[in-house]
């Protein structure tokens, strides 16, 4: 019997599902907290796919928007957690009065609207200012990745403030009566990761199905022409960019509640183009294909990290340098395009075959069709 695409595809999604599900049952509540960071992480790889892989822009400070996600749950952990006064650190550089910006995190309506509404506003003013100047390319990656030293130097030196290169704990902060450490919190945290994740991936995909995301195609192949066509790349961009700063404070939140802590580290240049590996690997342009790069690659991190320390960075830039060679599509792209026969073209033990246009039937005497 076979069996259609669209059938194999449906039975894999009714097996994740099921997984998903059950997974709280099968493995320790460790192994739960890395699968839940897994699959928070795929949230902020969707937005990288976005800019990235369907508007050709491709950001090395995805950091920036991550990190302020955290910081903004943490901050209202750490003071949701007070009967009294102001959280501990402070009192270590003798801080006596809590800093005017912390105030509006006491409020969990606030929090909830600043988790991707800070990082969205910050990505949407950084992409404005780039964009209408008509910097793109490589220009644009170092722009984004300069931003993102800026950001981490200055996050690194404020000890009075945030506590600087320290950061903010949070599984000892309490929400809702719970420690957020507990393995039932880390639990909720684990099926809410999941669910947004879900939720986010169907909106992504229906925004790129309409003409929408049919312009964002149209920016990265040949932006000249979409402006010619009486649209403007400037917003199309600048709104695309800013969404993915958008989900990436949204994954933020949920990863810093689940690794209990969020410093500058997560500013810092190599997690940022880590996030782009994720995406590369798993096939740009696909959005799929940046949910299942991020979330296997960063569990393949944890479990190398476990057996080999220090032995993923060698894993890490061979795969690296296998997208850039041999599958530049990603795993997904490779899938949707042959295959192995594909991938054994582009070694160059299969002959590449150029079909022509139009293409021409020989009959059996020879003639042409």
């Amino acid at each position: 019997m076979n069996i259609s695409k669209k059938q194999l595809s449906f039975v894999l999604w009714v097996i994740a599902l099921v997984l998903f599900i059950a997974m709280p049952a099968l493995v320790s509540d460790s192994r739960l907290k890395i699968l839940g960071k897994c699959l928070s992480l795929g949230i902020v790889a969707l937005g990288i796919d976005l800019s990235w892989g369907f508007t050709g822009l491709l950001s090395l400070g995805q950091g920036i928007f991550f990190s302020l996600g955290g910081y903004a749950i943490a901050m209202f952990l750490q003071l949701n957690s007070l009967k009294e006064g102001i959280p501990e650190f402070f009192g270590l550089y003798g801080v006596r009065q809590l800093p005017f910006f912390w105030e509006p995190f006491k409020s969990p309506v606030f929090t909830f609207f600043a988790i991707w509404l800070i990082p969205g506003i910050v990505a949407g003013l950084i992409g404005y200012l780039v964009f209408r100047n008509r910097i793109k390319g490589v220009y644009f990656s170092i722009l984004t990745q300069a931003a993102l030293l800026v950001f981490f130097n200055f996050f690194n030196g404020q000890q009075k403030l945030i506590n600087g290169t320290n950061g903010l704990p949070t599984p000892n902060t309490t929400w809702f009566g719970m420690m957020v450490g507990d393995p039932i919190m880390q639990k909720y945290f684990y099926y809410i990761s999941g669910i947004l994740l879900i939720i986010l991936y169907l909106f992504c995909k229906w925004l790129v199905s309409k003409r929408f995301g049919s312009i964002l195609i149209g920016i990265r192949d040949d932006e000249p022409r979409i402006r010619f066509s009486g649209y403007n790349p400037v917003i199309f961009k600048t709104i695309i960019f800013a969404f993915a700063g958008c989900l990436a404070g949204i994954s933020g939140a949920l990863f810093t509640v689940q690794a209990d802590l969020i410093s500058p580290q997560y500013m810092r240049v190599p997690f940022s183009i880590e996030m782009v590996i994720w995406v590369a690997v798993g096939g740009r342009g696909t959005l799929l294909g940046a949910i299942l790069g991020a979330f296997f690659i960063r569990l393949g991190e944890s479990i190398v990290q476990g057996l080999i320390p220090g032995g993923w960075i060698f894993i890490q830039g061979g795969l690296f340098i296998l997208v850039v060679t041999i599958l530049p599509e990603g795993v997904i792209g490779w899938i949707n395009k042959g295959g192995a026969t594909n991938l054994l073209t582009r070694m160059g033990v299969l002959k590449r075959f150029i079909s022509t246009y139009p293409s021409l039937e020989a009959t059996k005497k020879g003639d042409m069709k």
